[in-house]
């Protein structure tokens, strides 16, 4: 027996979950299969909304009109009325080129689910399908949410202020992340922040170009942009706490297109990270410091565009120790990892949370497997079965509370 009825306090055979969730993991497998090899990038997941519609379509799940244009929302109503359960997955790719010989590798130039979307969608999937078979064994509803737009644009901010939440009012929301270096399927967490903010920005920098012969008659911006990327690295060490923390990096620097001439601009893109509002704070002021100091200095201009799109990712503290009595209880300890400190990495699952109250889990990738956002990441099949039984067990428990 997978989980005991007194775990649960369930008015039914707990096996028959499991025995749902093997019926259907095969199509499941295919169906993350499919989606790795069919990848779509931000706000652009027509193609997945309607695959996941598609699967879903049944009298028993009611299937949403959108809230954006790519998003999917199911509800399943269980036999009277009662508490909601909210559960996300993610559903866009990212802008690289695959680099695995997979069967399945992406079929779209400079697009792959390099981030374990694919999966995340599959294993919603699976609890959705699960959970139509169980509505006539709980009460109140859950709330499948199959969100576009996580990577860069964090549209779950606009999904959350279009009304997604709204009706019914969740009263708790769960996602479930791939996370390479932990043993497949292994379930981890962690009360309180569980992954960071994460601000974006561009910096354009503008000189004079010129002969790559006579750099002393020009203002190159490509030597002020190094010492812009030095002093921008300087910030974490020099101007915040050392107990603060704070990453920033330069992900993206172009400018150029020929050996012998010196560029009259030089884009630069990336990423500054921090767990606490207090971290965060003084950023924007102390770029505007650093990029006028630098051009100053060179003769150069500049403009920055700061964006704010991910806050830190809090958890409740209930909604992770419930999980985690879910996971002990049934898989076993061998199952759950207590996370030890958060993740510089960030969510837009964090607009769900400053919603209501929730948790963001990691669901082990394997230890060799490659890392988030690697040309060579494949979600791993073999945490599916232990992802869609955490996400439908933590759902009926989540209802009963």
């Amino acid at each position: 027996m997978l989980f005991s009825r007194e775990v649960f306090h369930m008015e039914t055979d707990i096996p028959a979950i499991e025995g749902e969730i093997e019926r259907i993991l095969p199509r499941v497998r295919d169906a993350r299969r499919y989606l790795h090899a069919h990848p779509e990038l931000s706000l652009r997941e027509h193609e997945t909304a309607r695959f996941v519609r598609s699967n879903l379509a049944s009298p028993n799940i009611g299937l949403l009109p959108p809230f954006l244009e790519t998003d999917v929302v199911a509800l399943i109503s269980g036999r009277q009325p009662g508490r909601n359960v909210t559960l996300r997955a993610d559903m866009d790719a990212l802008p690289m080129r695959e680099e695995t010989e997979l069967p399945h590798c992406s079929l779209r130039d400079n697009v792959m689910h390099a981030c374990g979307h694919d999966g995340h969608t599959a294993m919603l999937m699976g609890a959705a399908l699960v959970l139509e078979r169980l509505r006539n064994l709980f009460s109140g509803s859950v709330r499948c949410v199959f969100q576009p737009g996580e990577e860069i644009v964090a549209a779950g901010r606009d999904l959350v202020a279009a009304g997604v939440l709204d009706d019914p009012k969740p009263d708790a929301v769960l996602a479930l992340h791939a996370w390479p270096g932990h043993p497949t399927g292994v379930i981890g967490s962690r009360p309180g922040v569980m992954m960071a903010a994460a601000d974006i920005f561009s910096i354009t920098i503008r000189g004079r170009g010129g002969h790559g012969s006579r750099p002393e008659r020009t203002i190159d911006p490509i030597l002020v942009a190094t010492r812009v990327i030095h002093s921008l690295y300087a910030i974490p060490s020099r101007r915040i706490g050392a107990l603060e923390p704070v990453v920033i990096s330069v992900c993206s620097m172009h400018g150029g297109s020929n050996a012998n001439v010196i560029p009259d601009q030089v884009v630069l893109q990336g990423t500054a990270r921090y767990l606490s509002p207090e971290g965060g704070a003084l950023l924007p002021e102390l770029f505007e410091q650093v990029l006028k100091a630098e051009c100053d200095y060179a003769g150069a201009s500049y403009h920055l565009e700061y964006q704010r799109p991910y806050i830190p990712t809090q958890n409740a503290a209930r909604v992770v120790d419930t999980c985690r009595e879910v996971v002990l209880s049934g898989l076993g300890r061998s199952w759950w990892k207590d996370i030890p400190a958060p993740s510089m990495g960030a969510e837009d699952f964090c607009w769900y949370l400053e919603r209501c109250e929730g948790a963001m889990f990691f669901i082990g990738m394997g230890e060799e497997c490659p890392q988030l956002h690697s040309n060579r990441f494949d979600f791993n099949d073999g945490a599916l079965r232990n992802g869609i039984m955490f996400l439908v067990l933590s759902a009926l428990k989540l209802l009963r509370r």
